[in-house]
């Protein structure tokens, strides 16, 4: 997926930041956008996405200094996302939005439906929407560990990494969470 960091060598890009050379960054802001962007509005910055990840990509990049060799950028990026959008959130104390987070997370509906059926696409939606309604339910833990590794499909060490959790608190609150969610869900989750 594009705006993933797929095809950047991070660790060859974060050394020529750090040898002097400034734009070298520019790589790493465009490689990472997208997913950075999807992470903000799936934690709910809502229409400030955009400034969250701004603001993200400054504190990383004053940062990096700190970075940790042999460590992946994205888990680490997406952290200081984590902090800026809870920060911006709570500063402007403003309700998540599910209709806005479920708009920021689908991509772009194509011209022509890929189901010929109106139904099933209204049905697919009303699931989603369903589903971001029972994620935002869930409390802030649970709701963070299924946005990162389902919604942003982050494997459980990345996850782990991004949220500074051990990796076993990550597969727990996962676990508590998803029978959280089952129970959240009409007619018991069915249909996922």
């Amino acid at each position: 997926m594009e705006g993933d960091g797929i095809g950047v060598d991070e660790a060859a890009v974060i050394a020529r930041v750090r040898a002097g050379e400034p734009e070298a960054y520019a790589e790493l802001v465009r490689a990472f956008t997208g997913v950075a962007l999807r992470a903000a509005a799936a934690l709910g910055a809502g229409p400030d996405a955009e400034d969250v990840v701004q603001q993200s990509f400054f504190k990383a990049y004053c940062a990096l200094g700190r970075f940790r060799d042999g460590s992946a950028f994205k888990p680490w990026l997406l952290a200081i996302v984590a902090n800026e959008t809870r920060n911006t959130v709570r500063s402007a104390a403003r309700q998540r939005s599910v209709a806005g987070r479920e708009a920021a997370l689908t991509e772009p509906e194509p011209l022509i439906a890929e189901s010929a059926d109106p139904a099933v696409a209204a049905l697919e939606r009303e699931r989603r929407a369903a589903l971001l309604a029972a994620l935002d339910r869930l409390g802030e833990d649970h709701r963070l560990v299924v946005t990162y590794r389902y919604l942003l499909e982050m494997d459980e060490t990345e996850t782990a990494q991004a949220l500074g959790w051990p990796r076993g608190t990550v597969k727990s609150r996962l676990n508590r969470a998803l029978r959280k969610l089952e129970r959240l869900l009409p007619e018991g989750g069915e249909g996922r």
